[in-house]
């Protein structure tokens, strides 16, 4: 079986918050908590954590064992240098990475598995789910990407490797999911408690 690796990115600054999003409350759990409990559900291997703005604050609130976490010293140049820190660490037997946004606490751990599940059964360059709104996040890359993904810069993640390739993305249909929020305002966190609230009690 193809080994899929899962790299959650939560070393951003929130800036437009002007508090670390990663340690928000959610349920009586940070933010980050929640999306790493969805990630271990699925067969993603290794899970990396990556940390940079307030790292020891969230470490230290945040559950980590048995996570593999790295720091991005350069976090302040944008999310491509935490992509960028990840390569350099990553076991070579790694056939494909999942990137999950580290401030997505409702992501759904089915939509990861069948990410994974397409790309090791058909081997395609990127996998993206389409959800009721459309396309969204997680977003696997194969290995045959991971040069270019090294030569990313800037704050826009990997999305212009999906624009170049944009013929070869394999999209999963998850239509049954809504697209999972990220945090990134006030407005947003607010819109997050609801949803979690409404999910309560709710079969998964």
């Amino acid at each position: 079986m193809s080994r899929v690796a899962g790299v959650i990115l939560a070393a951003g600054t929130s800036s437009r918050l002007g508090s670390p999003k990663q340690l928000l409350d959610l349920g009586g759990k940070p933010v980050l908590a929640h999306t790493i409990a969805a990630v271990k559900q699925t067969t993603l291997d290794p899970i990396i954590v990556v940390l940079g703005h307030e790292a020891e604050r969230i470490a230290a609130r945040v559950d980590l064992d048995q996570r593999e976490t790295i720091h991005n010293p350069a976090y302040l140049t944008g999310q491509s240098s935490s992509v960028r820190t990840v390569l350099d660490v990553l076991p070579p037997d790694v056939a494909a990475i999942v990137f999950i946004l580290g401030d997505q606490p409702l992501v759904e751990p089915i939509v990861i598995e069948r990410m994974a599940s397409t790309f090791r059964q058909d081997q395609p360059v990127i996998v993206q789910p389409r959800y009721r709104e459309g396309r969204g996040n997680p977003v696997l890359f194969s290995r045959a990407l991971f040069g270019e993904l090294a030569q990313l810069t800037g704050d826009t993640g990997a999305r212009p490797l999906l624009e170049r390739h944009r013929e070869q993305v394999r999209l999963v249909n998850v239509s049954e999911y809504a697209r999972p929020d990220d945090i990134d305002t006030r407005e947003d966190y607010e819109r997050i408690q609801r949803d979690f609230e409404a999910r309560q009690g709710r079969p998964r």
